[in-house]
């Protein structure tokens, strides 16, 4: 199934109609079978549910085989009352398994959207650093970095001045904040600034130019992101250092 069909009011009807399904599929062969084998099978259903949708999705599906167990597989049948006490414990054990998995599944989600994309900045990292060993130009490192930077911030526009540092514009520090001034710029509060921003690029120790990246509006880039942004004009700055030398006088 693509993953879209298994996201917002999809997801959420699936994972209420699931264990519904699945108990009407066993209904007929009640008699033969124990309570804690169905609650299995529905924990299955649950899990599935927390697996191919968000975490609401786990916890409606929790919540629903939990209903449905009850009103169909423990004595009085088909009434939402439970008077067994191994059911009782069955059924809350489904409850709260159910949500624990729900929780774990969508950690685990996040978990690999961060993998993936460290993976991927740090595939850009390396794409940029081994260019800057290789180029023959230090331009083609300068562009490559600047459509890395476009792609990384989500930004309107970038372009890099050599050498110049004319203006007051705010500043991405090598840490990760944004200085403006003499004050920083909460940035996870207020945003970016619609401001061109510059980040600085220095080749053996000298200042060689800036990155001036122009933000989108309404988007906020993570602290990660900015980091791998400044690393990546780090890598510029290391393709312009023996163009530097180049062109420095002699001793």
């Amino acid at each position: 199934m693509p993953e879209r069909l298994v996201r917002g009011p999809v997801a959420a009807l699936a994972a209420l109609a699931a264990p519904l399904a699945v108990c009407a599929v066993l209904l007929p062969f009640r008699a033969g079978l124990a309570n804690a084998a169905v609650a299995l099978v529905l924990m299955v259903v649950v899990v599935a549910a927390a697996a191919l949708g968000r975490r609401p999705a786990g916890v409606l599906a929790a919540l629903s085989a939990t209903v449905w167990f009850d009103f169909f597989f423990t004595v009085p049948y088909e009434r939402l009352d439970i008077t067994g006490g191994t059911d009782v414990t069955t059924a809350v054990t489904l409850l709260a398994v159910g949500l624990a998995v729900s929780q774990l599944a969508a950690r685990a989600r996040r978990l690999k959207v961060v993998a993936i994309t460290d993976a991927d900045q740090l595939a850009q990292i390396h794409h940029a650093a081994r260019l800057a060993r290789t180029a023959t130009s230090p331009d083609a490192v300068v562009e490559c970095v600047r459509v890395q930077l476009v792609g990384l911030l989500r930004l309107r526009g970038c372009r890099f001045q050599y050498g110049t540092l004319m203006g007051h514009a705010p500043r991405l520090e090598s840490d990760g904040t944004l200085a403006w001034g003499r004050r920083t710029w909460d940035v996870d509060r207020l945003g970016m600034p619609d401001e061109d921003i510059e980040l600085r690029v220095f080749g053996c120790g000298r200042f060689q130019g800036r990155f001036l990246l122009r933000p989108t509006p309404g988007h906020v880039p993570s602290l990660q992101a900015r980091l791998v942004a400044v690393t990546l004009a780090d890598q510029a700055g290391a393709a312009l250092q023996p163009a530097w030398r180049s062109t420095a006088p002699a001793s």
